[in-house]
């Protein structure tokens, strides 16, 4: 009885072995299964995550190119009144020197309404005085002249056109002359 109970542990053990060396086998393959789908999961968030970056960038600068768009909408309307502005500076500096104080105060008044209306719409005169350092960023230059002094060599010596700017970009850069 005990040779015939070992050789029947013997087979069972062997069924044993093969049944769990096939279910080894299988979770060893579902184990790889899960791990390729955990893997297939991490890219698919990492690219989702990616996207989702992408857009936000995307919505960010759009954002940003509406809102420049919206300053400077106005800039072709604003760039053709400037000449129209300037002929005021000249009309009022020849005004004042009749003595009609009525034409005076009236053509004033009518120039102090056109520069609140375009100051209104964003436009800004750039500051440009003679004795500046010239700067080749904020001023163009027309000429150079000899220097009547030593102290305005490189400097501003007269600004022939005045220059403006809406919001922070430079749409007319002032017209100056450099001492040499």
């Amino acid at each position: 009885m005990t040779t015939e109970n070992t050789e029947f542990d013997q087979e069972l053990d062997d069924v044993t072995l093969e049944n769990n060396a096939n279910g080894e086998q299988l979770i060893v393959e579902e184990l790889s299964v899960e791990e390729q789908l955990a893997q297939d999961l991490a890219k698919e968030k990492d690219k989702f995550l990616r996207l989702f970056a992408e857009f936000e960038n995307y919505k960010k600068r759009t954002s940003k190119e509406r809102m420049d768009l919206f300053k400077t909408a106005n800039q072709e309307v604003l760039l053709a009144m400037l000449p129209v502005l300037d002929d005021f500076d000249r009309a009022t500096v020849e005004i004042n020197k009749s003595d009609d104080e009525n034409l005076k105060k009236g053509v004033e008044l009518i120039h102090e309404k056109l520069k609140s209306t375009l100051l209104a719409k964003g436009l800004e005169q750039v500051e440009v005085r003679s004795g500046d350092a010239f700067n080749a960023d904020f001023a163009e230059a027309i000429t150079q002249i000899p220097a009547p002094s030593d102290k305005l060599k490189g400097k501003i010596v007269d600004v022939i056109e005045k220059g403006y700017k809406l919001g922070d970009k430079i749409i007319r850069f002032p017209k100056v002359v450099i001492g040499n």
